[in-house]
């Protein structure tokens, strides 16, 4: 029988259409071929002038690839600004289908947010902002929303409860927020998305995945879920978030250099990916039945880290969306897309010591059958980003020992020229000189395009407060940038042995607040990094002074002084990491207006709402109190207790139970390992048993965990204010 969804698609005119598609490909990965191979020529070329060592071929081969990457990286900057120029009306823009359409949606939609220990006072308030945002479109009735909780720590699960049930009945949401928690949180995130699939996504055309610091504009979510309804082709629809809410230094120096350069590599990739996007795993659109149907993960071969369960399961979902026909699309033009960032270097590198994992283990999948190019293409990038470093550190070591070689060895030169010492008559010296310019053109001229983009249209320049900020705020990220990429390279490389060598990594929440990185814990964190760089250092001025001991040969120092941005970074890795965490730093950036956004200076209806956000928090209803905070709360409070009974599922209590149940009573709840404290709140008998207990035994008879979460009750009414005298 034919499938009607294909059937459906078939019959639908393609969006973009294939040949023009694979113009666009050749074209950009076609210009970033030629110029690669120009610059290996080059650099073979003059390694032939300074005569071959064994160390050159390796890093001949290691410059192809790195090289490769820098070119393929400045070429999407340089195809943006040209689509940039071209203006709207010429670039490729899917979001095109949802304008002019007005009216009711024709289908219903659903927005889920997988938390995982999470602050979900912030996370309700993101929520409330966002079901606000929607309900200003007057097309709130065509959607639900899902907190979908993994959330390990028993206290942050009933205050999760609490707070919902809040946001509920301010916002009149029940029956349209709903609130699950997993009991077995199998399979990390994919697990919990594909859970809510199975279980509820059949009511649903599509699913808007976001994460717990996601923030989105309603109008937004409609243009969004428009274009899903008016294209079957479409499988999923990314949007690029954008950082915001960045206090420390660090997050500062992220949401500055995305918000300004981003927009040139969003249009570059979106220049050749076209239908055969990737997806990032939040912020962005999935139409639900295919998802059900192609995405389910199987686990790879052999144990973590390489084989398992997938971590980084986007690249690999929407992989499998578009080898199955469907489309995966960038829409770069939604702007009321926002996200948050760690706020440390430190917390930058712990979250992506799982991302690192997770990129590797798309080795498996990079050369499988049956995809189509830009997944390929997907996949190697994702791969690169992180296995680029040990790359880039291996070049640094093989250019040390090269230059050892020269300074202690008196290598004679050959009298052959080059091919381009005849051809275009440079010396040896000027030769090198015009690849490391072109090697910096490359690295630079993404940004160098972004700042005079910005300082060139009005609407732009003064949305990042004028164009001296502008030049001073690149300047600086710039130079803050170059300090942290060598602790980067060599945190990476870290990485990538600690997973060569059998170390998986552990699922962890993320911390999205802190005061900054202590200076005890800087030097442990940075260890490697400072002592590398002290060897490092040393070895350098070595090849520089080492040759002029002893003999009248003058003290060359050009090999440090090219080595130094290195160095530097390597050293000072520590003090940069503990500097660039401190938010008192930031909010004095802030308050002179350096490296602000335009969401800082004019922020977004949705931002202004999510900061207002208070349903989730009622006095009546409350779980977080000293005395009685989570698990305490739902046994002594009546209002959590029947909240949170009022979430399980009916259930017989067994002798068993009874006798757990009493044990917690007499004894407390430290005397019960986690385990068993899980079972208890998963038992609505016993939790009512243990509710009636607290407030009816006599004080002997139960822990003082209990007597002390009652007498505060007592408290409160004894500090309570007398009524002031009429």
């Amino acid at each position: 029988m034919e499938n009607p969804d294909l059937t459906t698609r078939n019959a639908e005119k393609f969006f973009f259409s294939r040949r023009r598609t694979i113009l666009r490909r050749t074209l950009f990965f076609g210009t970033v071929l030629i110029v690669n191979v120009i610059s290996i020529l080059w650099l073979a070329d003059l390694f032939y002038r300074m005569q071959f060592q064994k160390a050159h071929y390796p890093l001949l081969a290691i410059f192809a690839l790195l090289n490769g990457l820098l070119t393929l990286g400045s070429f999407h900057a340089i195809f943006g600004a040209i689509d940039m120029l071209l203006g709207r009306k010429q670039s490729v823009r899917i979001s095109k289908l949802a304008e002019g359409k007005t009216g009711p949606l024709a289908m219903r939609h659903v927005v889920v947010i997988p938390v995982y220990n999470e602050d979900s006072v912030r996370v309700c308030g993101r929520i409330e902002a966002i079901y606000r945002s929607i309900e200003a479109t007057g097309h709130l009735d065509s959607f639900d929303f899902f907190i979908l909780s993994d959330t390990r720590d028993l206290d942050l699960w009933v205050i999760e409860e609490t707070s919902w049930t809040n946001l509920c009945r301010r916002l009149g949401g029940f029956g349209r927020i709903y609130y699950r928690r997993r009991k077995v949180n199998e399979n990390r995130k994919a697990g919990n998305i594909g859970d809510f699939v199975r279980t509820w996504g059949g009511r649903y055309e599509s699913m808007l995945v976001l994460d717990a610091d996601s923030l989105m504009d309603g109008a937004d979510i409609v243009k969004m879920t428009r274009v899903m309804e008016a294209y079957p082709r479409l499988g999923i629809l990314q949007t690029p978030p954008r950082l915001i809410r960045g206090v420390s230094v660090f997050t500062r120096l992220q949401q500055f250099a995305m918000r300004l350069y981003g927009p040139l590599f969003i249009r570059g990739l979106n220049y050749w990916q076209l239908s055969g996007g990737s997806y990032w795993g939040h912020n962005a659109l999935i139409r639900v039945k295919p998802f059900s149907e192609f995405c389910e993960l199987p686990a790879l071969p052999g144990r973590e880290p390489f084989g398992g369960r997938i971590l980084s399961h986007d690249f690999v979902e929407a992989a499998l969306m578009v080898s199955q026909g469907w489309e995966v699309w960038l829409a770069w033009d939604i702007e009321g897309t926002f996200e948050e960032a760690p706020p440390t270097l430190v917390d930058h590198l712990i979250r992506d010591r799982r991302w690192c994992q997770g990129n590797l283990q798309h080795l498996w999948l990079i050369f499988a059958r049956k995809l189509p190019f830009s997944v390929r293409m997907h996949l190697f990038m994702g791969i690169m980003a992180y296995l680029g470093s040990p790359f880039w550190f291996l070049f640094l070591l093989l250019g040390t020992w090269v230059a050892w070689d020269r300074a202690f060895a008196d290598l004679s030169v050959l009298p052959f020229d080059g091919y381009a010492g005849r051809w275009f008559g440079v010396t040896g010296v000027e030769q090198s000189l015009i690849l490391t310019l072109a090697i910096f053109t490359l690295l630079f001229l993404p940004k160098i395009l972004a700042v005079i983009g910005a300082l060139l249209t009005s609407r732009i320049r003064r949305s990042f407060g004028g164009g001296f900020r502008i030049i001073l705020g690149a300047s600086f990220e710039t130079f803050i940038s170059m300090l942290l990429a060598p602790c980067i390279m060599a945190a990476h490389t870290m990485m990538v042995l600690s997973i060569i060598l059998g170390r998986a990594v552990g699922w962890g929440n993320q911390n999205r607040e802190t005061d900054g990185t202590s200076w005890g814990d800087a030097f442990r964190f940075h260890a490697v990094q400072t002592l590398l760089g002290v060897a490092w250092s040393a070895v350098a001025l070595w090849i520089s002074i080492g040759p002029s001991i002893g003999t009248h040969k003058p003290v060359n120092y050009a090999f440090t002084a090219w080595m130094l941005p290195i160095l530097l970074g390597l050293l000072l890795a520590a003090p940069v990491s503990v500097w660039t965490s401190r938010s008192r730093y930031g909010l004095a950036l802030l308050r002179r207006k350096l490296l602000v956004t335009p969401e800082e200076l004019n922020p977004p209806d949705v931002i202004l709402l999510a900061d207002k956000a208070s349903a989730a928090v009622d006095s009546a209803l409350d779980a977080s109190l000293e005395q009685r905070r989570g698990l305490v709360a739902a046994v002594v409070d009546p209002y959590v207790n029947g909240v949170h009974v009022s979430l399980l599922e009916h259930s017989e209590i067994t002798a068993e139970d009874e006798a757990l149940a009493e044990r917690c009573l007499s004894e407390g709840p430290a005397a019960l390992s986690k385990g068993e404290l899980s079972e208890l709140l998963y038992l609505a008998p016993a939790m009512l048993i243990m509710h009636r207990a607290v407030w009816l035994r006599p004080t002997e008879g139960i822990h003082t965990v209990w007597t002390q979460a009652v007498e505060s009750y007592r408290r409160r009414l004894d500090q309570a204010p007398s009524p002031e005298p009429h």
